[in-house]
């Protein structure tokens, strides 16, 4: 074990922790973990066995990784050769058993970002480059390919197939087995395949403290915006502005379509 490795750290004598790693004194450290080199682990971090973080990653405090996860890896991208790039992970995450997790890659930001609060479930795939906020859920073997971004109180239904460079939208709701191909709407629930606005995630609102009448205005906008015939999107966003545009979320909703419009077949962060 190296000098930066606290005497005092809880570690399974069967782990193997590169010299350069620099591993908080209140960590616990299961049998058979492998921690690489330029890996920060901040407090009361649990690692179960079996877990690896290859290299190049900062993990902050609370979090718990269980057994068979393989974090901070070289990125599944034919482009990428060598260079030194990232992973960062917040606090207070759940990552259960065979979840994987890729750092960025030179071509792209050169960075993967997870925030705090996330439950990320059994046998997960994070890419390359891809960014998660905060209070996040992805069900068993959901599959994020490189620089899929996701807001906060997002969930994805298990088996989910996400394009690269796809948003998901903040409490929007992915039912499972559904194939996103762009970007998924704020607010909104989208099943199927391919997949479709199909209502107000109305659940997550009210869970992240949406007032009665922020909830409404989204139901009105939903359905002037994806039920409504006559008039382009852009004539329809412009009117439920014009009568709802009070409420923020509103605002927030018309923004994120409007950009998925400049994107890339609808992914607002992949230029066309």
């Amino acid at each position: 074990m190296g000098s930066q490795l606290k005497t005092n750290c809880d570690v399974h004598s069967s782990a193997v922790i590169d010299p350069t790693a620099v591993i908080d004194p209140s960590v616990i450290i299961g049998p058979g973990c492998v921690i690489g080199p330029n890996v920060h682990i901040g407090p009361e971090t649990l690692l179960m066995n079996h877990v690896t973080v290859q290299c190049n990653t900062t993990i902050g405090s609370g979090n718990k990784f269980y057994p068979f996860c393989v974090i901070g890896v070289d990125p599944q991208d034919k482009k990428y050769d060598g260079e030194t790039t990232t992973l960062e992970i917040g606090d207070n995450n759940k990552i259960r058993e065979h979840v994987t997790i890729h750092r960025g890659t030179g071509s792209g930001s050169g960075q993967t970002v997870i925030g705090n609060s996330n439950l990320l479930m059994v046998g997960c795939h994070v890419a390359h480059d891809c960014v998660l906020d905060n209070e996040i859920i992805l069900a068993n073997q959901v599959m994020l390919a490189g620089h899929v971004q996701i807001a906060d109180g997002a969930a994805i239904g298990g088996g989910t197939g996400v394009n690269q460079f796809s948003a998901i939208g903040r409490c929007s709701y992915v039912g499972g087995l559904a194939r996103i191909t762009k970007d998924v709407p704020p607010y909104m629930i989208v099943e199927g395949t391919p997949a479709e606005v199909r209502a107000v995630n109305v659940i997550a609102m009210a869970r992240r403290g949406y007032t009665e009448d922020q909830i409404e205005a989204m139901k009105e906008a939903f359905k002037r915006l994806f039920r409504e015939n006559g008039g382009s999107i852009t004539q329809r966003m412009l009117g439920v502005l014009d009568d709802l545009g009070e409420h923020a979320s509103v605002q927030h909703l018309c923004k994120a379509l409007a950009a998925s419009a400049q994107g890339k077949h609808g992914r607002s962060h992949e230029k066309k």
